[in-house]
């Protein structure tokens, strides 16, 4: 049975539609960094999730070759994820979707180091006859963030932000975005199979005591 970080990191991928207080520890993660509105067709957004999939099922799927990794275990490719920002504005404003800076995000297992990396970059290189050098191993130590599953389309998030911020200055916190701390969205949904209704977001925001 394929290791499922989904379903072994529950307090991770899985929280419940209403806000809650979790720290985050360090994790290494592929990262392509963009800007630009994320439905744009020909757009950098699109194209980091090709890249970042193209990176990620070369490391699944490296037990079949000669690049044995130390330590390796199968595993389901973890949701994609997102750190989305606009210059001046503290969180994110859906009417400048054009605005947006980002950091498109799929979460390594441990096993896989810096080597391995680059092995599955120069693999995927040769293989798929495609320039992945917009791809970083990214290590990121997220700490402590207040977070809640959204529901429904994402123009709608500002409802469960909304309720996010409350529950944490009832709580003695207060929000800690930041150059280095992130507005964070983890897609457990597939938007071409699932309606906008039924879209499952984890919407995460860095805090800190008041």
């Amino acid at each position: 049975m394929a290791f499922d970080y989904k379903k072994e990191y529950k307090e991770f991928y899985m929280p419940k539609n209403k806000p809650a207080i979790v720290d985050i520890p360090t994790m290494n993660y592929l990262a392509v960094r963009g800007q630009g509105d994320p439905n744009a067709e020909d757009g950098e957004y699109k194209q980091s999730i090709e890249l970042l999939y193209g990176i990620a099922y070369t490391i699944k799927m490296s037990k079949k070759g000669d690049h044995q990794i130390d330590g390796y275990f199968d595993f389901v490719v973890p949701p994609l994820e997102g750190f989305w920002w606009q210059e001046g504005v503290q969180g994110v404003d859906y009417a400048y979707k054009e605005d947006f800076i980002f950091i498109s995000l799929i979460r390594l297992p441990d096993f896989v180091s810096k080597v391995d990396f680059d092995w599955a970059i120069i693999e995927a290189t040769r293989k798929k006859k495609r320039d992945f050098s917009k791809l970083e191993f990214f290590t990121y130590a997220e700490g402590l963030c207040v977070q809640s599953m959204h529901l429904g389309p994402y123009d709608n998030e500002l409802v469960t932000v909304s309720a996010m911020h409350a529950f944490i200055a009832d709580q003695g916190y207060e929000l800690d975005i930041s150059d280095t701390r992130y507005h964070h969205e983890i897609y457990l949904s597939d938007v071409r199979k699932v309606t906008p209704e039924k879209l499952k977001t984890v919407v995460r925001h860095p805090i800190k005591k008041r």
